[in-house]
């Protein structure tokens, strides 16, 4: 079944379809408020993205849109939970609950959700070897998208550092250089802390205790954890804990130099295993267990001693990419010389 806009339906603009985001969150609320997904049911935004066929940035905007509006809560752990007190004797609801969701496929037609996830990889498989300039017309011609729909994959690409203006106000792909990296890695090691120490106080109970758990019975089984674990364990400390900083602009500024989290995700199925149990792992712990502990000094510290031993894995990866055979020429990425 695929779900498209009515005429006339909120936040439909000058007759365009909702952004994927806001109509994942209409399906939502209404699967809520019929009752198919009753109040306890688990929310992940990674599994409701794959049922619905969507990436997971609208998957987690639709449950911030949800949240506001107090249909659901975040859970302890992570994800979110269903609003609301479960019947009298009813036992709690099971992630299963979501299979009520199952072949409500979302339509994305001509869409920017459709074509960043593409770019997005082609991007970061070609910035281990060059810098590039990424033409707008070229990439909306490429994937058949409108200009509109190609300045909004631009936009996104610029939010997560891996596109930035240089001094013809083009967009540019920085190439993965250790001194590039290591910028990035230095900024990081002085934004994260401080992003740590004030979002300290605004963790909802419980999260540090329950992401620490999750970490831990990860690493019972390090040996075997592929790329996609590896990433969400990245996007814990990472990205979901320092969401909760109250100050935005210093949120901006964290997210602007992450760009590698992007490419990590990359890098990690590319790359052959570089250590039988990856390193970052008991420096997270390490990270995770001082917060729990309401030690914030020391888990600010340990993070940035975390971030200040990462750059040199990271600049092994990205050496082993470089073995590898180049990737196709496209049409929308055009190499470029001494840009950084």
């Amino acid at each position: 079944m695929t779900l498209r806009s009515r005429p006339g339906q909120a936040g439909a603009a000058l007759g365009a379809e909702p952004r994927l985001n806001a109509r994942t969150a209409e399906l939502l609320a209404a699967r809520i408020a019929d009752g198919s997904l009753p109040p306890g049911t688990p929310l992940f935004e990674s599994r409701l993205a794959a049922l619905l066929g969507t990436s997971r940035g609208p998957a987690r905007q639709a449950l911030a849109r949800l949240e506001a509006r107090g249909l659901v809560r975040r859970a302890a752990g992570r994800g979110y939970v269903v609003a609301g007190a479960p019947a009298p004797g009813t036992a709690p609801p099971a992630p299963a609950a979501l299979s009520n969701l199952r072949g409500l496929r979302l339509a994305s037609a001509a869409s920017w959700e459709r074509v960043l996830a593409e770019v997005e990889r082609a991007i970061v498989a070609r910035t281990a070897f060059a810098s590039w300039r990424l033409v707008e017309t070229e990439l909306a011609r490429h994937h058949g998208v409108s200009r509109t729909v190609a300045r909004e994959v631009i936009a996104r690409l610029h939010q997560r550092g891996l596109l930035r203006r240089d001094e013809r106000a083009r967009w540019v792909a920085p190439a993965l250089t250790a001194a590039h990296v290591g910028e990035l890695y230095e900024v990081r090691a002085l934004l994260e802390p401080a992003a740590l120490t004030l979002a300290a106080p605004h963790l909802p109970p419980g999260l540090a205790a329950a992401l620490r758990a999750r970490l831990e019975k990860a690493m019972a089984r390090a040996e075997a954890l592929d790329g996609a674990a590896l990433d969400e364990l990245e996007a814990d400390l990472h990205v979901r804990l320092l969401g909760h900083c109250p100050n935005a602009t210093l949120r901006e500024a964290v997210r602007l130099h992450q760009s590698l989290l992007v490419a990590h995700s990359f890098l990690y199925g590319r790359v052959p295993r570089l250590f039988p149990v990856e390193p970052f792992l008991p420096e997270h712990l390490s990270v995770l267990a001082h917060l729990e502990a309401g030690r914030v000094a020391e888990a600010a510290a340990a993070l940035r001693a975390h971030l200040e031993v990462s750059l040199g894995r990271a600049m092994a990866r990205i050496e082993e990419v470089k073995r590898a055979p180049r990737p196709p020429p496209l049409p929308y990425l055009q190499p470029l010389r001494g840009a950084q």
